[in-house]
């Protein structure tokens, strides 16, 4: 239970202490006491009505105490904040929102990308240090350094934890794109567990993306981003089969989808299309929109998706895109050719690649091949729920000497 509640409400909580106590390390620390002592007296109280209300509540309490233990003239003005602080939960708006306060504050100028991205998914997301730096492919203890470098940057630049003025905006918005597309993407593909994602994460990328788009309603790429999350979002109920492994979208269920999330997606598309100023957002929600149109996977228009995958290219060209686009190639030029691009790629450390090089070895009749690029899939992934889709798929290749 205490798990459930850290996934889901670590990060509300250290914006809101982050918000009462003005400095990000002090926040954490404070939550991560809290837990501790959820953990501590859970099992013999029961779990509270309001458990992540209680751990606010406790990391509060927690924080005044080492105030108080530890004060300091300049501490007081904090120590009074949170003592006199309301239980009761403020109204959020997209102004006001603690954690989009923290987003914008780990997405500051003054931190280096890589740092701003690993921050915001320890302190939104949650996610723990190892498995950020799975995500980054960095060892485990240099990913602790770059945190904690980042967190005391932020306190000792005297970093504002707050939305920016709307002149600010338009230079700030990238990183904090990019850094909700990706927390949506933990959340629709988790780096490791036994889920396939987490649905808490997808959520709380969805909700702070229709912040984005309430406070900046006239910026195409945030309305792109919430298209894009908005149509993976719509097929979540068919992507996982009985056994929890993942159904790819070709053999989904589209009658599970859900509809009104498809309409929503499509006109936030439509929108994006009338203002003529793609990004690799819109573009890439426009790929999903096609991919949503189709009744089954057999009507694709394939040729459409290489045409988006060859423009988002020429706006945001990486190696995943590139590996991506050869998928859409293989429907258009066959899995020959497809296999020619996918090899030239430098994604040794990256699954999905050797998961697309899996498929198209399978088509190609190199079921040899094929089995071993899957092992190698396999092996680069903590997900096991992708785990088991890919040794299934595996284990489905023709043996040699079995009967037609």
């Amino acid at each position: 239970m205490v798990e459930g509640v850290f996934r889901e409400g670590y990060g509300r909580a250290v914006a809101t202490l982050t918000r009462l106590l003005g400095d990000i390390g002090l926040a954490e620390e404070a939550v991560q006491d809290a837990f501790a002592v959820a953990l501590e007296t859970w099992p013999r109280t029961g779990v509270p009505p309001s458990p992540a209300g209680w751990i606010v509540t406790t990391a509060r309490n927690r924080a005044i105490d080492r105030f108080r233990r530890e004060a300091t003239r300049d501490q007081r003005h904090a120590q009074a904040a949170l003592l006199f602080t309301s239980d009761e939960p403020e109204e959020e708006t997209a102004v006001s929102d603690d954690r989009l306060r923290l987003v914008f504050t780990c997405c500051h100028p003054a931190l280096a990308p890589a740092a701003q991205v690993a921050l915001t998914l320890r302190l939104i997301a949650g996610l723990t240090t190892p498995e950020i730096a799975r995500a980054f492919l960095v060892p485990e203890p240099t990913m602790a350094q770059r945190l904690v470098r980042a967190k005391n940057k932020i306190r000792d630049a005297h970093i504002p934890y707050r939305v920016p003025e709307p002149h600010e905006l338009p230079d700030r918005v990238r990183p904090v794109l990019s850094v909700i597309y990706l927390v949506h993407n933990e959340g629709y593909v988790a780096t490791s567990g036994d889920s396939l994602g987490r649905v808490d994460l997808a959520a709380e990328a969805v909700r702070l993306g229709r912040l984005l788009v309430e406070l900046m309603p006239d910026e195409p790429e945030a309305r792109g981003l919430l298209a894009l999350m908005l149509l993976g979002e719509s097929r979540r109920p068919a992507r996982v089969a009985p056994d929890g492994s993942l159904v790819r979208l070709a053999d989904q269920d589209r009658s599970l989808w859900d509809r009104a999330l498809l309409h929503e997606g499509h006109a936030l598309v439509r929108e994006c299309l009338r203002r003529n100023a793609p990004g690799h957002y819109q573009i890439q929600a426009a790929i999903a929109a096609v991919h949503s149109d189709a009744a089954t996977a057999a009507e694709t228009d394939w040729r459409q998706v290489l045409a988006l995958y060859d423009q988002l290219l020429a706006v945001a060209p990486s190696q995943v895109v590139r590996l991506n686009r050869a998928i859409a190639r293989a429907e258009v030029d066959g899995p020959e050719v497809a296999l020619e691009d996918v090899d030239a790629l430098d994604l040794e450390g990256y699954h999905l690649l050797h998961a697309t090089r899996a498929e198209l070895l399978a088509r190609l009749g190199r079921a040899s091949d094929a089995e071993s690029a899957y092992d190698r899939a396999i092996a680069r992934t903590d997900n096991t729920a992708e785990q088991r889709f890919l040794a299934t798929r595996r284990d489905a290749l023709p043996r040699p000497g079995a009967l037609a």
